[in-house]
């Protein structure tokens, strides 16, 4: 999966500046609430292929138009309610999947949601069959209501009925997000409701980019570490790339030694370095993501949809990085008073946790917790330290590039802990 994680960009930027057919809605009280469900279309899923029988929890899905007077644009969202048992105290998790505008989905099926793709080693999930689904007993729905949210346009099921809708950066696309909660808080009074009574709002982000030099110099360090590289190697890379860009260096001995670093660190899967590059028999960078132009993505009739479901884009469509660093948006969050979990997958060498951990410690908050284990029936499953601000940054034992995937029970005993407001 593509390391270019945007989606907590959009999400800074937000707190920040603080087959469907309509559903009938009970009278809006206001124009407002009105206008906003003239502008949404909702759908509950009760069955879904490859799952035997009525799906155990409330699955709705459908799109809110987040730029109808000029594209025509709009964003495609699963609402999957709580499983607690009392859904209406629970919290309301907005989950963002980044990547190259990869689609919310695979949150769904690969990470917190609570059913997985039933994979079988003989038999990869892109086979061209249809796919079995399992019931996940480790989704944070267990824990609160979820509203997944393919983002930006073109991600997964969003569209545009005008192709210039497609151009959008990360000002424009949270920009869009802020208009599409807006909206659909207001169409339904009991998630608007969840949000105004919470005593505690903020953000987790997971092995996140930053857009500093950081996310990707440190891969080179991290993997001296765990043995993917020589010391000879290391040193070398150390004498002669100071002050280079890894991605384009001038230096003819470093930019050797750095295209002999990635020929190493790709004899394994670099978001989990214990299994191989292709991990279900596919080319999850490559061919499943790519499309030569911009899809004209017609509307269906009644509901407005996409032709073809693609998992990510890989650069075919055009998308803006406005934000060169989000640093400082982490910073001037959580002084807003906004709780902020980073946490990251001690085994993912596509963003390591050495430079996670480097620019949470440059924030410079005074350490509230210090470095300690913590655990989950009664082992460690990672490390963690908490600062000033109520920012927290964790590290979960054996945990990918996307932790929840490979460590599902860690991650939700993680989870429960910080909506919770209880130490890890």
């Amino acid at each position: 999966m593509s390391p270019r994680l945007r989606l907590h960009h959009l999400l800074l930027s937000i707190l920040s500046a603080l087959p469907t057919c309509p559903l009938d809605h009970s009278t809006p009280t206001s124009a407002a609430a009105a206008a906003a469900a003239t502008a949404s279309h909702h759908h509950v899923v009760t069955t879904l292929p490859g799952y035997d029988g009525e799906l155990p929890f409330r699955l709705e899905t459908g799109y809110v138009a987040v730029d109808e007077e000029e594209h025509g644009a709009e964003l495609f969202y699963y609402f999957v309610e709580s499983e607690s048992g009392d859904p209406r105290r629970d919290p309301l998790l907005l989950w963002l999947t980044g990547g190259a505008r990869c689609s919310v989905l695979s949150g769904v099926f690969f990470e917190v949601g609570p059913v997985r793709l039933a994979l079988e080693h003989h038999r990869p999930y892109d086979a061209g069959e249809l796919p079995r689904l399992r019931y996940h007993p480790h989704g944070w729905t267990k824990a609160a209501s979820v509203l997944f949210v393919d983002s930006p346009v073109g991600a997964g099921w969003s569209f545009s009925r005008h192709p210039d809708g497609y151009l959008v950066g990360d000002v424009s696309a949270s920009l869009q997000l802020k208009h599409f909660l807006a909206k659909h808080l207001l169409t339904d009074s009991d998630l608007g409701n969840r949000i105004l009574v919470s005593r505690s709002l903020g953000y987790l982000v997971g092995n996140p980019v930053t857009g500093e030099s950081i996310d990707f110099d440190s891969r080179v360090p991290y993997a001296h570490g765990v043995g993917i590289i020589s010391d000879q190697l290391y040193e070398t890379i150390m004498e002669h790339c100071q002050g280079e860009d890894y991605s384009n260096p001038k230096n003819a001995i470093c930019r050797q030694a750095l295209d002999r670093f990635n020929e190493l660190l790709g004899e394994s899967s670099g978001g989990h370095i214990l299994y191989n590059y292709c991990i279900y028999d596919s080319d999850i960078d490559g061919s499943i993501q790519e499309k030569p132009k911009i899809p004209p993505f017609p509307p269906r009739e009644c509901i407005g949809s996409v032709d073809e479901w693609l998992r990510c884009h890989n650069g075919d469509l055009p998308y803006s990085m406005d934000i060169k660093s989000n640093i400082k948006f982490h910073h001037n969050v959580t002084t807003k008073g906004y709780r902020a979990l980073v946490y990251s997958g001690d085994h993912d060498a596509m963003i390591p946790f050495l430079g996670t951990q480097a620019w949470v410690r440059s924030l410079n908050f005074s350490v509230v917790d210090d470095w300690r284990a913590w655990h989950v029936d009664g082992q460690s499953a990672g490390f963690t330290i908490t600062y000033m601000n109520n920012m927290t940054f964790a590290t979960v034992k054996g945990g990918s590039h996307t932790v929840p995937e490979f460590e599902p029970e860690r991650s939700l005993a993680m989870f429960k802990r910080w909506i919770s407001n209880e130490p890890l």
